[in-house]
């Protein structure tokens, strides 16, 4: 059975740890460990910038980790969470975790009359991941994302 619950920060070494894999495994970027252990604590040190969840098993292994960051809509006057940095130790893929985890997320949504809804980009040919996102009822009909990057 795996549990989701926010995260600790005494899990914020294996959470960078998890992001430099999913980073060079979606699109062979190498993640500098310094830069991201500090991006990754400081979410922890700040909350406003986010929160982490993971999944644990029964052993409480931590097999996987995702970030909430926070968007003001002043369309719908409202926060919209993103959903970010979603990772899922190989062994445990296509097992319904993140599906446990965003069932999780939408809970706390739906719960809260100040958050409008759920989003999250996906690297555009990484598309088993977009199949995990249409098989628990996103889309990505609405919107196209655009960046420029320093």
């Amino acid at each position: 059975m795996i549990k989701i619950e926010q995260a600790e920060k005494n899990h914020a070494t294996l959470i960078a740890d998890f992001q430099i894999k999913m980073a060079f495994e979606s699109e062979t970027l190498v993640l500098d460990k310094k830069i991201i252990s500090k991006g990754v604590n400081a979410v922890f040190n700040a909350p406003s910038k986010g929160q982490y969840f993971v999944a644990k098993t029964e052993q409480n292994k931590i097999v996987a980790s995702l970030l909430i960051t926070y968007e003001w809509s002043d369309w719908r006057n409202t926060w919209m969470w993103w959903i970010q940095s979603v990772f899922v130790l190989p062994e445990y893929r296509r097992q319904g975790i993140f599906q446990l985890m965003y069932n999780h997320i939408k809970k706390l949504v739906l719960l809260d009359d100040n958050i409008g809804g759920i989003r999250l980009y996906v690297e555009k040919e990484n598309l088993n991941a977009q199949k995990t996102y249409n098989a628990v009822g996103m889309n990505g009909e609405h919107y196209q994302l655009f960046e420029w990057l320093k």
